[in-house]
């Protein structure tokens, strides 16, 4: 196989992160060393002067008198309510270190109704509904509100796998009965933002970091994947900027493929064993993820539908108020002290079909930059889950994304039996 497939050269390899790095360090250090400089010239002086005046003055002695002792600043009075940490001593290490603070709630949100609509002709054999919800525990960037349901089923609910992150509704009908179901979701969204200059106090659990650093049925993580991986950050050793290398590589490189059905297969195997890099959102940020968990960057796809039209490119959102074929598969990594940083390289790259851009448009230079720490909500997540196993199924699938009846995903380039819309909900 053509190594230059594998390894696609890069002429000018950007290195911005490093840069900026290098510039902070280096200004930071001259800081540091000025002040030192000041603070010991201070003290010469402060000394020198200490010692004429004693030299100059008769001396005295008092007797029977105890020193005066001075309050403390009330910067520097300690509590449980204001521990050592919250506010250190000037001049300690723990002055010079960046304060570390809880994210801050967003305070523009957006409120969606989704409805999926279903509706199937009788049939002799029983019939069986799985199909995907929302995430069932709130985020700084997405809450459920609620769910209500209505049909002819035999038996309906929801069923919670934690295991796998996710949220299922199931719904029975018996043979010789049409099938008919509405399902309304509530849900709420506000736009999710990576700053650099904040980290989190919660680090994330150990048991879902080893996960999101495995392989999965269609995402490897060792092999081609590592030494793609490698060959991309080269001697970067930050991980937010080796993160950022793969992201870059990653929109340079893979060519979004509209005519493929749902959101792609998300088989990064096949991609790396042929060298033709693309597909889908699945295939796509798929790519990514497989890199990150190679070079040992924690990472996942999420997978989720979009709901709303976009303020950034109107191919990133909803023209109406039909989201039936609005799947959208995202992806985010994990860099201890900023928590889970989400990214979208294959919305630049849906941008660039959908849109006519060229790559050296500004437009498309822009929403590179944005894409790399910002998801617009116009988008609800639905869950992190791979290798699912749904209630009463004996097999295992990649993703979960899309509704399944008997078993069977309904991704077709035929009309599917159900219709979901989404619209915003004022006040």
């Amino acid at each position: 196989m053509d190594t230059a497939l594998l390894f696609p050269s890069r002429s000018a390899r950007r290195t911005p992160l490093k840069r900026r790095a290098f510039l902070t360090s280096a200004a930071a250090l001259s800081l540091f060393v000025t002040e030192v400089f000041a603070a010991k010239k201070t003290s010469t002086a402060s000394s020198s002067k200490k010692a004429k005046a004693a030299t100059s003055k008769k001396k005295t002695t008092t007797r029977n008198k105890k020193p005066a002792v001075s309050a403390a600043p009330a910067s520097q009075v300690r509590s449980a309510d204001m521990p050592v940490t919250e506010r250190p001593p000037e001049g300690t290490s723990a002055s010079r270190l960046p304060p570390v603070k809880p994210p801050e709630l967003p305070n523009e949100w957006r409120t969606y109704e989704v409805v999926t609509r279903l509706a199937i002709p009788a049939s002799d054999q029983p019939r069986r509904l799985w199909t995907p919800l929302p995430f069932s525990q709130d985020t700084l960037y997405q809450r459920t509100l609620g769910h209500r349901w209505e049909g002819n089923s035999q038996r309906a609910g929801m069923h919670r796998l934690p295991d796998a992150e996710l949220e299922v509704f199931q719904a029975e009908w018996v043979a010789g009965m049409a099938a008919e179901l509405t399902l309304t979701t509530y849900i709420t969204t506000a736009d999710r933002h990576f700053d650099v200059t904040k980290r989190t106090v919660a680090p994330e659990r150990e048991d879902i970091l080893r996960r999101n650093l495995q392989s999965s049925q269609l995402i490897p993580n060792d092999g081609l994947a590592h030494q793609l991986g490698q060959r991309i950050v080269g001697r970067v050793k930050d991980p937010v900027a080796q993160a950022k290398e793969v992201y870059d590589w990653v929109t340079e490189t893979a060519i979004y493929d509209p005519s493929l059905p749902g959101c792609g297969t998300g088989d990064v195997h096949h991609q790396l064993i042929t060298g033709q890099y693309g597909g889908k959102s699945a295939d796509i940020n798929g790519l990514f993820v497989a890199i990150c968990r190679a070079i040992g960057i924690p990472a996942r796809c999420v997978y989720g539908l979009r709901v709303g039209p976009s303020r950034l490119f109107r191919s990133l959102g909803l023209s109406s108020d039909d989201a039936t074929s609005a799947q959208h598969v995202r992806a985010e990594f994990y860099i201890p002290g900023y928590g889970w940083i989400p990214v979208d390289p294959s919305d630049v790259r849906r941008a660039i079909g959908r849109e006519g851009l060229s790559d050296q448009d500004s437009r498309l230079n822009a929403l590179k930059r944005v894409l790399f720490g910002v998801w617009e909500m116009n988008w609800i997540a639905f869950n992190v889950g791979s290798d699912i196993s749904l209630p009463e199924q004996n097999k295992r699938q990649p993703f979960f994304l899309f509704p399944q009846f008997d078993g069977q995903p309904t991704i077709s380039n035929g009309t599917p039996p159900y219709r979901i819309t989404a619209r915003p909900v004022l006040g």
